[in-house]
């Protein structure tokens, strides 16, 4: 079923200059009198934009708050606009203006349409491609005086489909492309009540950024915040509800051309005594570094760690505790419960630093403890190399391997730069763990805390996967980690067949095997567009890793470069796939992109300790444990390409599935072969332009990247699209008036909810002018507002920023 959507979008200036502030809805100025000078380029900007959702159910109510200042030298006032998705119906949508309520009108698609390809033919400019075929709201706005603000806010209420025990909240927040200025601050909190337990909570936009607070199994919130930025996505939230002990949410992807992509979502529930959910008693090893290294605030960091961790034990696990340096200490001769931690914090205050580096006689140690018979966990932090006792490391991981019970998991805390990396990726992939490494700018006790708060309570051990009849492959991580509560545990792959299945989850809990089922369903086309991106991110992630750990490998290499290149997915390795994309996209050019990464490869330092090796390694984690696709963006296309933002000339963009390698010119589908695919032109508002969009409505929005754009349809035929090169006027043209929207007083039933607060004061409050509609040669300026669902702003690119 479809979404039932709102949005609330894009302001647009249409004066002589082109200089955007930041745009989520729009506002089409009428042209003061007389004109200013053409050089002059400030408008409106933005003091705040805060977003209050609530989810009850499946009702969503969204609460907008957003301040404007006139910074132009007159007066400024015209028309909101704002575009629906297509399909949307506007359960309840009221807008404050100041202290007036705003009655808004709802155009047809056709008229809407007529009014943003009318904008585009008039300013080449094709921001607003992405909206034409969706009805729009309009409503008339004051006017705003020299160095005056005025407040906007809306709340409008939609109803969240749920598909699979999945609903999904959009809110759009891409605003990059058209802004003059960053955004001074930005917040979204989504308050989410649900009559069900839930079970994920997940955003594919802003996974890395937000706080997900679960205040019971019903109820959490979801936040976000940043201040001075220039957003660059869309906000998505996914909500899936859990049934069971563990919640299981599967979402999938099929292309026409190719198998599908599926994520899957694992979420057990809180700790909870009275539903049997509970955490598996487990032996816990901390193996501390306190070699002469480590003395000073690194030493007194990494006990604060230590204590958190201690503070933090569940009642029936039991623990110990190994210093080492030249030698090793340990807090007691054996595991002890939980209740001896009081004793345990003072030993630690009491270890110092000094001495060498024995890591295999720390790590024997640990070993020698465990018994095998409970669930195992060794937590080893260190910051240097092995230098005394066995220091040859595949002679120290084959000793440790035969020494270590067979269910035991090796979490590794390299700290600094002069740790070994290979021998820490090798003890954690061996062991079921996952490295962690803390650079000299970072707090240890900080990322100990971090690190520990998602591994506290075991809840599921050994995990395995069965999808029925559907051929599951190329699946990451390779193996599945234990599940944790009160965490999510995020799995991607590939499938061959599609439709309903049983999907079921096996692992142990204590000594007994535990299976639960989930009816699932894998797309035969379609679905959500960002799982490939996910998928490829965490496929070069491993490959990376297996090159790092093995050597490398030819087919793994073409592998990365492939990926790299249609998922647009950049690193270090890859930068050059964007330096040149006209020659990268060819065959003869993807070809020798994987023998010029195969040379670098070659190239590279063989050093397994210093910063380029933490550097790598962090980047390969990043990439393999990704929990969100990558971002576009801008990369530097020579030094250090991993540098997001370092230069415009090259970027990345995304437009649904599509990949593109964009430059100041142009941007171009990865999908394309110049030398096997002829370009078949399509000139803006030409018979051909309005037949293709009629075939595939979804390639406006790849139109919408560039004046010159080259994309591949889904019939394998390679389109230019020229702005440039359009037709004389659209089939239905543009209104030139609108009539004037009267504005009403707010009755005591129209007030904003709470959660708005009170107006802010302002000097004068005219009455609504009527629309007038650019003249040719006039140019807009787009300015914030807000919207909801993936409809970025009605406004320019980010070319007036650069004017």
């Amino acid at each position: 079923m479809k979404l039932n959507l709102i949005a609330i979008a894009v302001l647009i200036l249409s004066l002589t200059a082109v200089t955007p502030a930041a745009a989520d809805g729009i506002i089409i100025i009428d042209p003061p009198t007389p004109v200013p000078p053409p050089d002059f380029s400030k408008w409106l900007t933005i003091r705040y934009h805060r977003v209050l959702v609530t989810i009850d159910g499946q009702v969503a109510t969204t609460e907008v708050d957003q301040v404007f200042r006139n910074d132009a030298a007159i007066p400024l006032e015209g028309t909101y606009v704002f575009p629906l998705p297509v399909g949307a119906a506007v359960d309840d949508f009221l807008m404050w203006v100041d202290d007036q309520v705003l009655e808004p009108e709802i155009l047809p698609a056709d008229e809407a349409r007529a009014i943003y390809e009318g904008y585009v033919r008039r300013n080449q400019d094709p921001a607003l491609l992405e909206y034409v075929g969706r009805e729009t709201i309009r409503a008339s706005i004051f006017p705003i005086p020299p160095q005056g603000e005025r407040r906007l806010r809306l709340r409008y209420t939609q109803v969240l489909s749920s598909e699979d025990n999945v609903m999904v909240y959009r809110y759009p927040l891409d605003t990059e492309r058209f802004s003059a200025s960053p955004l001074e601050q930005v917040s979204i909190v989504v308050e989410v009540s649900s009559p069900v337990e839930l079970g994920a909570l997940y955003s594919p936009t802003h996974q890395d950024d937000i706080a997900i607070t679960r205040q019971d199994d019903r109820k959490a919130t979801v936040s976000y915040e940043a201040s001075a930025i220039y957003p660059d996505r869309d906000f998505e939230l996914y909500i899936g509800a859990r049934t069971e002990m563990l919640g299981a949410s599967l979402l999938s992807y099929k292309p026409l051309d190719d198998n599908g992509f599926f994520l899957l979502l694992l979420s057990p529930a809180l700790t909870d005594t009275s539903t049997g959910n509970i955490p598996i008693p487990r032996d816990l090893i901390l193996v501390l570094d306190t070699s002469g290294s480590m003395e000073g605030e690194k030493l007194d960091q990494a006990k604060a760690g230590l204590v958190f961790v201690l503070r933090h034990l569940n009642v029936e696990d039991r623990f110990n505790i190994v210093a080492f340096s030249t030698q090793v200490r340990t807090f007691a001769p054996a595991l002890v419960g939980s209740d001896n931690t009081s004793e345990a914090i003072a030993w630690i205050e009491a270890l110092e630093a000094i001495g060498g580096t024995n890591i295999y006689v720390a790590l024997s140690e640990a070993l020698a403890q465990l018994d095998g018979a409970r669930n195992s966990t060794i937590v080893f932090l260190t910051d240097g190399l092995p230098t005394e006792g066995i220091v040859d490391e595949d002679v120290l991981l084959d000793t440790l391997t035969n020494e270590a019970p067979g269910d035991v998991r090796i979490f590794p805390l390299g700290v600094g730069y002069d740790v070994n990396v290979h021998l820490l990726d090798q003890l954690a992939v061996e062991h079921r763990g996952r490295p962690t490494y803390i650079e000299p700018d970072e707090r240890i006790d900080e990322r100990i805390s971090t690190f520990f708060a998602r591994m506290q309570s075991p809840l599921l051990t050994d995990v395995s996967l069965d999808f029925g009849s559907v051929r599951i492959f190329d699946v990451y991580p390779a193996t599945l980690p234990d599940v944790y509560a009160g965490t999510q545990l995020l799995v991607t792959g590939r499938y061959e067949g599609s439709g309903p299945e049983t999907l079921t989850v096996s692992g142990r809990v204590n000594d007994r095997t535990t299976a639960f089922t989930y009816d699932v369903l894998f797309e035969a086309h379609d679905g959500e567009a960002f799982i490939p991106r996910l998928w490829a991110a965490r496929k070069i992630g491993y490959l990376l890793t297996q090159i790092r750990i093995r050597g490398e490998d030819s087919e793994w290499v073409q592998a990365i470069v492939e990926l790299s290149l249609k998922y647009g997915i950049i690193t270090p390795y890859t930068s050059f796939l964007i330096e040149e994309p006209a020659e990268a996209l060819s065959q003869e050019g993807r070809a020798q992109a994987s023998e010029t990464m195969q040379e670098e490869l070659a190239a590279m330092p063989t050093a397994v300790s210093g910063e380029k090796a933490v550097d790598d390694a962090n980047l390969r984690l990043g990439l393999g444990g990704a929990e969100a696709p990558a971002a576009g963006g801008a990369y530097a296309p020579v030094g250090d390409a991993s540098e997001v933002g370092a230069t415009e000339d090259r970027s990345i963009r995304y437009a649904g599935n599509r990949t593109f390698i964009c430059t100041p010119d142009q941007c171009t589908d990865t999908a394309y072969v110049p030398d096997t695919m002829p370009l078949t032109d399509v000139p803006f508002l030409s018979d051909a332009y309005y037949d293709l969009l009629a075939t595939e409505p979804a390639l406006a929005r790849a139109f919408s990247l560039s004046t010159n754009t080259i994309v591949v349809g889904t019939d394998g035929i390679a389109y230019r699209f020229l702005l440039s090169e359009s037709a004389d006027e659209p089939r239905e043209p543009a209104p030139t008036t609108t009539p004037p929207v009267a504005a009403v007083s707010p009755s005591s039933g129209e007030t904003p909810q709470a959660g708005l607060d009170t107006p802010l004061p302002i000097t004068e409050t005219p009455t609504p002018n009527q629309e007038a509609a650019p003249t040719s040669g006039q140019r807009t300026c787009a300015a914030p507002l807000l919207a909801l669902t993936p409809l970025a702003a009605l406004a320019l690119k980010r070319r007036g920023r650069l004017s």
